[in-house]
């Protein structure tokens, strides 16, 4: 059975080098994921999401502690697995669930789905169903930036599954030679689909022990943590700011649910998700609030807002209509049309 790290020791009772505000701020996205996320599954067992979802349930904390440490301006590059992400930057509820439901008032009119979650305007470049096929685009977004000398950083999560892919060696490579201001953020989760990606990996840690093959420093974090990884991303961040290239993180974590809402996860040792949930990120968070001095009633209170955004989200998009099918035949193009031409 797979271990869960060993939990951090506890911080010292002072608001030290992050602060309340940026910690409260750290403690509701983690809700804000958490509860739409939730959401989202209950949505799929009413019929009221059709296809497929890969939920984040129980990686929260890489997500917000990532979005934490980010600019405006920064860009995210997601896998399928990218509603976390795409909340976390700022993109509001009702638009992430209306994009899974097929609402017209979705993220992407109900057209992109799951899978296939952007908002240029919040930074988020695309979630990716192809494996492994963000990595080099990331590269391309990042060489852009050190032309153009905007100090933009770009930020690619990936799975432990992707580092076995070819496109995953390229894009560090290609980074490193070039010095891109790219962070590579690998949210290991223990699991490819259905196998423990220790059983067919020659590492322990898949994307960091490789580091070192491409001239980089090996980095893991425990990505259950959101001050661990808020605290090692604003590091990865300034390094690439500074024009000194880019960095590889491992953030170990644990999903709660399948690899998809039609994984049972039936194949997972007796006992691994009850000794993970023990590690809860939200769970971790509140209790390092509390040893700050953040009561539970601001908590409260934080939980309450998430929770009316969600249910007024949820009612929003039951109430909004399906999407029209006139939007398949636009934008498959650069021009925006659909007409086939060589």
């Amino acid at each position: 059975m797979a271990k869960s790290p060993k939990a951090s020791a506890s911080p010292a009772p002072v608001n030290d080098d992050i602060g309340e505000d940026k910690r409260l701020e750290m403690y509701r996205l983690q809700v804000t994921i958490r509860e739409a996320e939730q959401r989202a599954n209950d949505l799929f067992f009413q019929n009221l999401i059709k296809g497929t979802s890969h939920l984040s349930l129980g990686q929260e904390a890489i997500a917000a502690g990532v979005a934490a440490a980010m600019k405006k301006g920064d860009l995210s590059f997601c896998t399928y697995r990218g509603h976390a992400h795409t909340l976390a930057r700022g993109v509001p509820v009702e638009k992430v669930l209306g994009e899974l439901m097929g609402r017209d008032n979705g993220l992407m009119r109900g057209k992109g789905g799951s899978m296939h979650l952007t908002s240029v305007e919040h930074g988020v470049m695309g979630s990716y169903a192809i494996i492994g096929a963000h990595l080099p685009i990331a590269c391309g977004a990042a060489w852009k930036a050190q032309y153009k000398k905007t100090g933009e950083v770009t930020v690619c999560f990936f799975g432990d599954g992707t580092t076995n892919i070819g496109a995953f060696h390229e894009a560090l490579n290609f980074a490193v030679i070039w010095k891109l201001p790219v962070v590579f953020v690998c949210e290991n989760n223990l699991y490819m689909e259905y196998t423990p990606i220790s059983e067919v990996t020659s590492v322990e840690h898949p994307a960091a022990d490789r580091a070192s093959a491409n001239g980089l420093e090996r980095i893991i974090v425990d990505g259950n943590d959101a001050d661990a990884v808020y605290r090692i991303m604003r590091t990865a961040f300034d390094k690439a700011r500074a024009g000194d290239g880019p960095s590889l993180i491992e953030a170990l974590t644990y999903r709660h649910s399948g690899h998809s809402r039609a994984d049972p996860a039936k194949y997972r040792p007796e006992g691994e998700l009850e000794e993970w949930k023990k590690r809860d990120p939200i769970k971790i968070y509140k209790e390092r609030l509390k040893s700050f001095g953040v009561t539970e009633d601001q908590m409260a209170k934080i939980d309450a807002e998430v929770m009316k955004i969600v249910d007024d989200a949820t009612e929003a998009c039951k109430a909004a209509p399906t999407t029209s099918s006139d939007i398949l035949f636009t934008d498959v193009y650069a021009d925006g049309g659909w007409a086939w031409r060589n």
